[in-house]
């Protein structure tokens, strides 16, 4: 059963198209990445599911209600966590909760009952008078997680849930958001610059100038690369992507680990161009494809280039607000 379905979902700033027609569905109890670009269309698509933008044109509904007519509705449907935090540190982790839940109109006893629930899920319960200021990075952010599922949400956004974590940490986390899934049959809609985070996906949207580029499993977006991955190291790289582009009639991206390019078979391509190309290539490996190849190959760029805080696309969005408007 679908939780979320988004029909023919356009967004226009004037001549701007920033969303451009996007239809898909979240299946209840999923964990849906959404990936893209900056500019591609991502923020823009999330802030209408959330109420925070009204759509130009197009039909959202969220756990069965209309985003456009039914906004508060949905607002208490889902619960929201930001890339940059927004807890108050002055506070102590339940009285943070304590105010989320009085925001959304929670008895105080049904408040209490839920903030030991997520205070244990989250492995905060012996934290819960500290102050937040006191908190780690990864403290702060299960704490975020547990807030944004204090009032039960049928769906919970996460924005970069890990950004800025160690990894060990942000696996911790991501025990939590499984945990929470598999508890509580929660959905999860997230974004994340994490190619490996996003192998936690059961499904993941590409979206690149306002569209839907792509759509699936994270094993079935790999499969449609096929063949091998080759990178590699040379005396002369802007020259060799020409030369080598030339020769085999394939494609050859230049980036800061060198030359990547895709072949049927990496095992026999090897040693050809190692021979054509003597003593020209100081190194070269073989790989399979990952997700990293695959948003390179349907965007032209890794999502590492694209990491900003939440903060500055605010910022930005504001300023062209003010320019459109």
């Amino acid at each position: 059963m679908a939780v979320i379905v988004v029909q023919d979902l356009v967004k226009r700033f004037n001549d701007l198209v920033a969303v451009a027609g996007v239809t898909f569905n979240v299946e209840e109890g999923e964990i849906f990445g959404f990936l893209g670009p900056n500019g591609a269309g991502k923020s823009t698509t999330i802030k209408m599911l959330c109420t925070l933008l009204k759509p130009t044109s197009g039909r959202v509904t969220l756990a069965g209600f209309d985003v456009a007519r039914q906004p508060d509705a949905v607002r208490r449907a889902i619960g929201l966590v930001f890339q940059d935090n927004s807890l108050d540190d002055r506070l102590t982790a339940e009285e943070n909760l304590r105010f989320h839940g009085l925001l959304y109109g929670l008895s105080r006893s049904t408040i209490k009952e839920r903030m030991d629930e997520v205070l244990a899920m989250v492995d905060l319960a012996g934290r819960r008078r500290d102050i937040v200021r006191t908190f780690s990075g990864g403290m702060r952010r299960r704490l975020e997680i547990a807030r944004g599922f204090l009032h039960h949400p049928k769906v919970l956004f996460l924005d970069e849930p890990t950004v800025g974590l160690d990894p060990q940490t942000r696996s911790a986390i991501w025990q939590h958001i499984h945990r929470l899934r598999r508890e509580k049959n929660i959905t999860i809609f997230m974004t994340t610059h994490y190619m490996d985070e996003a192998e936690n996906c059961d499904r993941i949207a590409i979206i690149d100038h306002g569209r839907i580029q792509a759509l699936d499993t994270p094993d079935n977006l790999k499969r449609r690369l096929g063949g091998d991955v080759v990178t590699m190291m040379t005396v002369d790289d802007s020259r060799l992507q020409q030369e080598i582009a030339a020769r085999y009639g394939i494609k050859v991206i230049k980036d800061e680990e060198g030359l990547r390019l895709q072949v049927d078979d990496g095992a026999t391509f090897i040693p050809r161009v190692a021979a054509d190309f003597r003593g020209q290539i100081n190194s070269i490996h073989l790989r399979r494809p990952t997700l990293d190849d695959v948003f390179l190959s349907l965007t032209g760029r890794a999502i590492r280039e694209d990491k900003v805080s939440s903060a500055e696309l605010m910022r930005l969005n504001r300023r062209h607000g003010r320019r459109r408007h």
